[in-house]
């Protein structure tokens, strides 16, 4: 036996109930779930009511027809940061299509073309688990103004009766544009992975890529 080991067993015994509080203490902190960064909700959070409202932004109204881009199943939990799960938590997501452009009357300015086949706005509720599910797109790049070119991105939009409601963005990993975005730049370093996210590459569909990603969520409760 080491005499390190000796001297901290003696210390234990010595502190007697503090130590028991301290490991416990211990237990609780590595339970806790970070945060996920606040974004900015944007000029392009949807202003129309749409027929078709659902987790599958990739067709609208069942038309048969897809939506061009990347393919993502996108997924993830949403919790308290205590990492408990929570159902029945609405989650909204709104983004551009591939050509990176939104279908907003903020937007026409952009003379990127539009995508009737894709949804752009998608809805959806946590189950038993927390979890919730999307298939969508990888979104485009966009000039948000002269010498700033927004990196692809996905918004949410999370909120239940009982918790804040939370608004966040997801980025893609290794994007050129990321590291000159000047919004995913207002979060610090070290917070940065809780958004910025890895494609997993998946079977393709009809020949084109397919990718799942995860982004989970924390909330907090009021």
């Amino acid at each position: 036996m080491k005499k390190q080991d000796v001297i901290s067993r003696r210390s234990l015994l010595k502190i007697g109930g503090s130590s028991i509080i301290a490991l416990s203490a211990t237990k609780l902190l590595g339970s806790i779930c970070e945060g996920t960064p606040i974004q900015p909700k944007g000029p392009f959070y949807p202003v129309k009511d749409q027929a078709d409202k659902n987790n599958d932004l990739t067709v609208v109204n069942s038309s048969g027809q897809v939506a061009l881009g990347d393919i993502i199943y996108l997924s993830g939990k949403v919790t308290d940061h205590n990492c408990n799960p929570i159902q029945n938590v609405v989650v909204e997501i709104w983004q551009a299509c591939y050509s990176g452009r939104y279908n907003h009357p903020g937007d026409q300015e952009n003379n990127n073309p539009l995508d009737e086949n894709f949804q752009y706005w998608g809805i959806t509720t946590t189950s038993s688990d927390g979890s919730y599910n999307f298939k969508t797109i990888i979104p485009g790049h966009y000039v948000a103004a002269p010498g700033w070119i927004r990196p692809p991105h996905i918004h949410f939009k999370v909120y239940k009766n009982g918790y804040k409601e939370k608004i966040t963005q997801m980025y893609f990993a290794n994007n050129q544009y990321n590291n000159g975005d000047k919004i995913l730049n207002t979060i610090p370093n070290n917070e940065k992975p809780l958004v910025i996210r890895e494609k997993i590459a998946r079977s393709s569909e009809n020949g084109r890529n397919a990718f799942d990603m995860v982004f989970d969520i924390t909330v907090e409760r009021v």
